[in-house]
């Protein structure tokens, strides 16, 4: 049964950040360089003991983060406890156990042509790494990369969202207290002081947030030549097949949907379903929306609330244009920046709702006649941060998976292919570029740097002048490599001609 709202959950904080001085913005940054150079942050135990304080930040404040984040956004308590705490302390977790193998060098294939030697790939720091977090998930999204770049070897500079300010408040005392100071900086503000942190010169910058902002920081970037990282969100298809389970799909659709009251940048975002299940799937949302949140789901203690008015507002603007058939919910209530779950039957096409990123608990579902027709109703669009597809049927998913292109993919779920840190998450095209998460977050911050070890014991005279055909014939037969001899024997032979080389050049040194 639906639980009832408490005090809690219906708490606003009234709070603001105290911005960081303009003037000290330059400071702070070439502070934390200054600490990047002195190669303080590159040793093994250096990450291991951050990675480890970052671990202890969470859980010691698993209260204070819970109570933050309701005071920004309402969010239930569960929703808080999972997706901001114990994701980050799950991830720092990995990272701390995979960390010293990710630091040793790699060892990769050295050519023939190379022989004697070998080659190697080496991951070092990139240096000053800038943090620009959203509101939705203020502390998450803060702590997340900070993660990587720390397990990188790098120093750091945060900017939390001003927009979610009790969070952003609570972040930056948590780093000071827990995190090492000279390494980890945090500036508070808006956008005079983003413009003025995005003067400075980094090594890397990655944010997450909306497409605009995102071509104002890779403007800034660009200055540089910094790489950036931006993960930027968009309209996340669901496709609906006629042979998926439909209990369980329409569950999960509503679990990624109504996550953070929809504030999420990978939500689904609309949902295209086949004409032969429509009624069953509109009718599953419907009775799954009553049963997780009641009759009445403003006097839910799951569902949160709106971030503020303007957003509010955004959305209500939505739900008023759509041309569709409200299945579900519709009602809102600005005082308590309140928009019901609710589910639209075929909104025009052409309508604001369809054609902008809701970022909202409201859900558009489209018919359509076949899976070939959903992709290239997704196809058509700019390419979205996740795709989610629901299918009981391997050919409709290898489909689906080969003629579309998204920042990720989850088959028969929604959201959850970001938990796995095995897996790269990042955007394509509008929804972003580069990605992080496992591996893949420790090489985006680091440079990866190519090693080519040689011995001296041969030195081919057929690279060094004076040329001849002779030697032009031997250093081809090298690099194209040898003719197909059965047995595997090719190998042995380019040895052979490599010490033959090596041979020619000693028996002339010795006639000198």
């Amino acid at each position: 049964a639906a639980r009832p709202r408490d005090a809690m959950a219906s708490w606003k904080a009234d709070v603001e950040v105290t911005a960081t001085p303009v003037e000290d913005i330059p400071g702070i940054v070439a502070s934390a360089r200054r600490t990047f150079d002195s190669g303080v942050t590159r040793p093994l135990a250096w990450r291991v003991r951050q990675l480890k304080a970052i671990k202890r930040m969470m859980m010691d404040n698993k209260d204070a983060i819970t109570k933050a984040i309701q005071g920004d956004l309402r969010r239930p308590e569960h929703e808080c406890v999972v997706a901001e705490t114990l994701s980050c302390v799950g991830e720092a977790q990995h990272v701390i156990e995979s960390l010293a193998d990710w630091m040793k060098p790699e060892s990769v294939a050295t050519p023939m042509s190379q022989k004697p030697g070998t080659s190697a790939l080496r991951r070092e720091p990139v240096g000053v790494v800038l943090v620009i977090s959203p509101w939705n998930f203020p502390i998450n999204l803060c702590v997340m990369p900070l993660i990587y770049a720390l397990a990188a070897g790098n120093t750091v500079v945060i900017k939390p969202s001003e927009v979610s300010a009790a969070s952003a408040n609570l972040l930056e005392a948590m780093v000071r207290k827990y995190l090492d100071g000279d390494a980890v900086k945090v500036v508070q503000g808006a956008v005079a002081e983003t413009t003025a942190l995005l003067e400075q010169r980094y090594d890397h910058i990655i944010y997450t947030g909306n497409g605009n902002v995102g071509r104002i920081v890779l403007a800034a970037a660009a200055k540089h030549l910094t790489p950036c990282t931006l993960e930027l969100g968009g309209k996340s298809p669901v496709i609906v097949d006629k042979s998926a389970d439909i209990a369980v799909t329409a569950r999960r659709i509503l679990f990624g949907k109504f996550l953070n009251c929809g504030q999420v940048c990978i939500a689904p975002d609309y949902v295209l379903v086949h004409k032969d299940v429509e009624a069953a799937l509109l009718k599953a949302l419907s009775e799954t929306i009553t049963k997780w949140f009641g009759k009445d789901p403003k006097a839910s203690n799951d569902l949160g609330r709106i971030i503020n008015a303007r957003h509010f507002a955004r959305i209500s603007a939505l739900l008023d244009a759509h041309r569709g058939t409200i299945v579900a919910g519709g009602q809102t209530d600005a005082a308590e920046l309140y928009v019901a779950p609710t589910i639209i039957s075929n909104p025009s096409v052409d309508s604001m709702l369809m054609r902008d990123e809701i970022f909202g608990p409201v859900l558009p579902v489209v018919r359509v006649n076949d899976v070939d027709e959903a992709i290239r109703f997704v196809n058509e669009r700019p390419k979205p941060l996740a795709l989610y597809c629901f299918c009981g049927d391997a050919a409709v998913e290898e489909k689906v998976l080969q003629r579309t292109s998204s920042g990720g993919v989850a088959v028969n779920d929604t959201i959850m292919h970001i938990v796995n840190p095995h897996l790269p998450f990042g955007g394509v095209g509008d929804s972003g570029m580069g990605a992080y998460h496992g591996k893949t977050g420790f090489d985006v911050f680091s440079h990866i740097k190519g090693v080519k070890t040689t011995g001296t014991w041969i030195d081919p005279a057929a690279r060094y002048p004076p040329y001849s055909d002779s030697k032009l014939r031997m250093v081809q037969m090298i690099v194209l490599g040898m003719p197909k001899i059965p047995g595997g024997k090719a190998g042995i032979l380019g040895l052979l001609v490599v010490l033959g080389l090596a041979a020619s050049r000693f028996t002339r040194a010795s006639k000198l």
